[in-house]
């Protein structure tokens, strides 16, 4: 019984992210970040909230090694965040940017979904398995002809997301999924999102979408980690949502929302 507590408690503290120390200033001397440490275990929904120029874009870009050369460490699954294992982590962190069309730039739908995968080396068979199955996690089986161009902005987006599910990443990194979305593509969203069995920081201003989605939430202000909790008992501190300049909706109780606690 013991062998079995142990291997769970170990499952439980397994990271898809580990954040340590870690500091960055930009050549013009501008300091983006102050000694950032978080951690994000296996499967977990987290969003990074805060004001413009906090710092998030700075952070999400050391990621997949984008942006070095600060101080600190950077682990996803367990691999450091550099140039000995840059391939590798570049596909464990998969990140959907916030416009679609700076990601979708093939013809068909079916070929910007393969492109990922088809670079890294999968054909035939397995390469289709793994076209259809990121297109089915995010609804958008049958679309395989379509010029991207042709759909919807929530189409588009949804494309994006398995563009990013066909590289089978440790953890997705998603860039105000929620912005220029109609109701029903936000509402459609959030329950693919629900439904993947993945790892997923959600970078967001939409804070009732952020409520909904993940269970825990980090604010991030002024090159740190400012505070890091459940996403609700955040949002629901008045003098904390002034003092880092978040605003919910108005009249939007955070109260009221059934969450994914």
């Amino acid at each position: 019984m013991g062998a079995v507590t142990n291997t769970v408690t170990e499952a439980a503290t397994e990271a898809s992210l580990e954040v340590s120390r870690l500091a960055f200033a930009y050549p013009d001397g501008h300091q983006a970040l102050f000694g950032v440490d978080f951690r994000i275990g296996r499967g977990e929904r987290v969003a990074l909230l805060g004001p413009n120029g906090a710092g998030k874009t700075t952070l999400v870009l050391h990621l997949n090694g984008i942006l070095d050369g600060g101080t600190g460490s950077v682990r996803v699954a367990g691999l450091p965040v550099d140039r000995a294992h840059l391939a590798e982590v570049r596909r464990r962190v998969g990140i959907v940017f916030q416009d679609p069309d700076d990601q979708l730039f093939m013809p068909t739908v079916r070929e910007d979904v393969a492109f990922g995968p088809a670079a890294a080396g999968l054909k035939g068979a397995e390469l289709d398995a793994r076209v259809e199955r990121a297109l089915e996690q995010v609804g958008m089986a049958g679309f395989h002809n379509r010029p991207p161009h042709h759909l919807s902005f929530g189409q588009r987006r949804r494309v994006a997301v398995a563009t990013v599910l066909a590289m089978e990443p440790e953890i997705l990194v998603l860039d105000e999924p929620s912005s220029n979305l109609d109701p029903a593509s936000r509402r459609e969203l959030a329950d693919i999102l629900r439904a993947l069995d993945v790892t997923v920081l959600m970078v967001t201003h939409d804070l009732p979408y952020a409520l909904e989605l993940c269970p825990r939430a980090l604010i991030l202000s002024e090159g740190v980690i400012a505070a890091d909790g459940p996403t609700g008992d955040l949002l629901r501190d008045d003098a904390l949502m002034r003092a880092h300049r978040l605003e919910l909706p108005f009249g939007f109780d955070p109260r009221s929302v059934p969450t994914d606690a």
